[in-house]
């Protein structure tokens, strides 16, 4: 990894169709030696550097599998020739709201979609200078909370008269998405599916509670038989397990048929891990869960960083993956955090860190949170914590995507 990148946080945001899949993702990318208001694009030549360098060398585009990345493109970018180096079927051009909109931004906008790129306009606010790109962007995104909701009603009629497509910006929740989607927004950008909306008294799903029990019998080093019976009791998830077995992510060269033979092929700590996934499986085994993604990404991340941290403590690098897995088990279930916890066997150091972000897991959690949030003025205070740096954190986050998204080719089986 060159120097420059090493210098270099990767923040990414997902974006969602009105089916809740993840579509795209918003990738930012800042200099550690900026506040977290101050952005790359500040220095035309730095920004263009960077970002080639990520699709390049880092291999960005290969982590997206079929989505894309909406990158935010200043005017002097715009009209530099390094931004045609972007491969145009991964990147959208997100023009940001400070472009001064004149002939030469138009004809170049015109000229980059000829060329096959995608564009979009960023924080539309209802200046009408902007009007003249409407015919040329696909996207027009909204920035929720810089707009009221009569403004954002007035400026969604009126932007209906063309044929873009509209996506709402920082989503605070499931609520807020139903209210934009009623408006006739086409996209939802950021982790509010990640919120938990907790119901007093609300009990998991029989499917949640057997998965639950399974994970609670490998953690007690249960025997094999005990394992398989409780499978054998759920259809649905000795489909899951088979289905994930025989998928394109664990690579088996002959197709697996037996739940025995799934456990042992697996190995405990991988069914550990996988019965940890299929928490998130939606039922009838949809993969496009994008709480999956995130649980996994946040698993695969935090593993990553124990063993950036301490190389031969493995035991460490398996409650961090459990760790990340289960932060996010109180949005899936409904229930608090403290029952969840009640459910399974969990370690000292894993519940402390679910429930107070407590010892190195919880200040692990903490991190992959607030990279989550692009608040990486936290992030970097974090890491110069935890003996851990940039390079160790971007190189993480590349394996760790590519892990999720590997997963998710599994969709398609």
């Amino acid at each position: 990894m060159s120097d420059s990148l090493h210098d270099i946080f990767l923040g990414r945001q997902p974006i969602l169709d009105r089916n809740q899949h993840i579509v795209a993702y918003e990738l930012l990318f800042r200099s550690s030696r900026q506040s977290a208001d101050a952005s790359v694009t500040d220095d035309l030549t730095a920004t263009a550097h960077v970002i080639t360098q990520a699709f390049s060398e880092l291999g960005i585009a290969g982590v997206l599998g079929d989505k894309k990345a909406f990158i935010n493109i200043s005017a002097d970018l715009l009209m530099s020739d390094m931004i045609e180096l972007l491969p145009q079927d991964k990147v959208v051009i997100e023009l940001l709201e400070t472009i001064q909109v004149n002939k030469q931004i138009i004809r170049r906008c015109q000229e980059l979609k000829a060329r096959g790129f995608t564009l979009a306009l960023d924080d539309f606010g209802g200046d009408s200078q902007f009007e003249p790109l409407f015919d040329i962007v696909e996207v027009v995104k909204f920035d929720l909370p810089q707009m009221g909701q009569e403004a954002l009603e007035k400026y969604v009629s009126h932007i209906k008269r063309w044929p873009v497509k509209l996506l709402a910006e920082k989503v605070e929740d499931i609520e807020q998405a139903i209210q934009c989607k009623g408006l006739g927004f086409d996209l939802f950008q950021g982790y509010y599916f990640a919120r938990p909306v907790i119901l007093s008294g609300k009990r998991a799903d029989s499917s949640k509670l057997a998965l639950m029990r399974l994970i609670g019998l490998v953690l007690d080093d249960a025997d094999t038989p005990e394992i398989e019976q409780v499978f054998k009791h759920d259809p649905s998830l000795s489909y899951n397990l088979l289905r994930l077995v025989n998928s394109v992510a664990m690579g088996m060269r002959s197709r697996i048929s037996s739940l025995r033979q799934a456990i042992v092929v697996l190995g405990r700590q991988q069914l550990q891990r996988w019965l940890q996934l299929l928490l998130f499986v939606n039922q009838g085994g949809d993969m496009q869960n994008p709480l999956l993604e995130l649980a996994a990404t946040r698993g695969k991340l935090m593993e990553l960083l124990a063993m950036a941290q301490s190389e031969r403590d493995k035991d460490h690098h398996d409650r961090a993956f459990m760790t990340g897995i289960m932060s996010l088990l109180d949005t899936l279930l409904g229930m608090p955090m403290e029952e969840v916890v009640k459910q399974v066997n969990l370690a000292s150091d894993v519940e402390s860190a679910l429930l107070n972000h407590e010892g190195k897991l919880g200040n692990l959690l903490l991190l992959v949170e607030k990279m989550e949030q692009n608040d990486f003025d936290a992030a970097e205070g974090l890491l110069a914590d935890m003996q851990l740096n940039l390079g160790n954190l971007m190189q993480a986050q590349i394996e760790a995507m590519r892990w999720a998204n590997m997963l998710n080719e599994t969709a398609s089986l």
